[in-house]
């Protein structure tokens, strides 16, 4: 046991600060419990491997966990380990990986591939002993100065081979260790300047690198959903997977709807001027609702800081179009989240997971208020009932044309449409949030007299 200080962190509702005041796993809401709809997971690169640093200076955290470093085999046993034990004690039953997350990358891809088996038979072993599973799979085709100008959208033939090459691999780790996904999330896949940039051959050979992973993952048994992780900026300038709409005409343009997902972030929400609710409305919408890395940023700082989220009122939004979308199949809530700079100990990895599972436990739970109280979701019905009947559903059905609706507006000027109502909705939300009941019982029942 690497940390004995660290009990397993209980359900107890109360004020002990190593322990849940609201994730209750085993408590069924909605039919399912709290750990079926939440689906938790732990990032290897955030929680095993960051230790803080920044553009300005090194790491403040010691995670080496008791491994001399320099031995790149015994380090990464020793950080599934780690990984390991903070699962077990905070109830965490998957992990989401890059592949060398998980072992120092090698002189050359023979000998990485090899470590990467080896420290994956290591850590099927803990798998297998443990029940954890492993949620989804990736590979880091961005550190690496030779992905300086992308992997997929290289100018180098040679570069976007090897990208390939270490795709296959993390393909097959990830079948390896039972994943239920396969994320493409393009770090460097855009551009700084149009001067030096063909755009239509780089997104159509992203798209040719995302067909070959999906034929060859397919071939050797892969049944799990592939997902693309959409960011706007941060360190390219110009990403092509800038939101989820955008990647949606990505998908559409190259024949690929259908066959990937999105694995949308919060932070890379707001990076993209979008709310985390806006991001996953678009992707319900379009089919392509699949998993969630939970953190959120600092909205003050124009990057990506992976805070853990503590934001209620954001996780309830969340929450509700989770279940709106029908809840996860292959995905789950993967914390992409790190403690501070300043935050370096052991104990505060564990305070950064309680309060963020916490913050989702709240959060699905002021959501199933918000759905059992129903006036939003009738409000927003009602509000568009003029498509219902008349000329309205004649819209909807295609009956009218340009003809047919010039010929009906010269009979009637339309009045206003009706109130959105947008101040009293989202007083009815904070009602639910901070009073856990309704002000009034429906939006046009009439205050009592003062």
């Amino acid at each position: 046991m690497l940390f004995p200080e660290i009990p397993n962190i209980p359900y107890r509702g109360g004020e002990d600060f190593l322990s849940f005041r609201w994730y209750n796993p085993d408590e069924v809401i909605l039919g399912k419990t709290m750990k079926e709809h939440c689906k938790f997971a732990l990032a290897w690169w955030h929680t095993l491997c960051a230790e803080g640093a920044d553009m300005f200076g090194g790491g403040t955290a010691d995670k080496a966990f008791g491994a001399d470093k320099s031995d790149y085999m015994a380090y990464a046993k020793a950080k599934a380990d780690a990984g390991f034990e903070i699962m077990q004690k905070l109830g965490i039953d998957c992990f989401c990986f890059h592949d060398h997350d998980l072992v120092e990358e090698a002189p050359t891809l023979a000998e990485s591939n090899k470590r990467l088996d080896e420290i994956t038979d290591y850590i099927k072993t803990k798998m297998d002993e443990t029940g954890i599973k492993c949620l989804w799979g990736t590979c880091n085709a961005f550190s690496h100065k030779r992905f300086m100008a992308g992997a997929g959208t290289s100018p180098s033939a040679d570069i976007f081979a090897y990208a390939a090459a270490k795709i296959k691999k993390a393909v097959e780790l990830t079948v390896k260790l039972g994943g239920t996904g396969y994320v493409f999330w393009g770090g460097r896949e855009g551009y700084e300047t149009l001067l030096n940039t063909d755009m239509r051959l780089e997104q159509e050979n992203l798209a040719r690198l995302i067909k070959m992973t999906i034929q060859y993952a397919r071939s050797i048994g892969f049944k799990g959903d592939f997902y693309i992780e959409p960011k706007p900026k941060e360190p390219s300038k110009h990403q092509y997977d800038v939101d989820v709409a955008s990647t949606c005409n990505f998908l559409r343009a190259h024949g690929l709807m259908g066959e990937v997902k999105m694995n949308v972030e919060a932070n890379h929400a707001t990076l993209a001027g979008h709310t985390f609710q806006h991001e996953l409305r678009a992707a319900a919408d379009n089919g392509v609702f699949g998993s969630i890395d939970a953190n959120q940023g600092d909205l003050m700082l124009g990057w990506d800081t992976d805070q853990f989220p503590s934001d209620v009122y954001s996780a309830t939004m969340c929450m509700l179009e989770v279940i709106r979308a029908g809840g996860f199949t292959n995905g789950g809530l993967n914390f992409d989240a790190k403690t501070r700079r300043m935050s370096y100990t052991i104990e505060d990895i564990f305070h950064g997971f309680i309060t963020g599972m916490d913050t989702y436990a709240l959060g699905l739970r002021k959501a199933c208020q918000l759905i059992e109280d129903g006036r939003i979701a009738q409000f927003a019905e009602e509000r568009y009932a003029s498509y219902k009947t008349g000329i309205g559903a004649d819209i909807v059905l295609g009956k009218a044309g340009l003809v047919e609706l010039e010929q009906y507006s010269l009979q009637r000027e339309p009045q206003l449409p009706p109130s959105g109502r947008q101040e009293m909705l989202e007083g009815i939300v904070n009602c639910i949030l901070f009073e856990g009941k309704p002000r009034m019982r429906r939006w046009n029942d009439v205050p009592p007299p003062v």
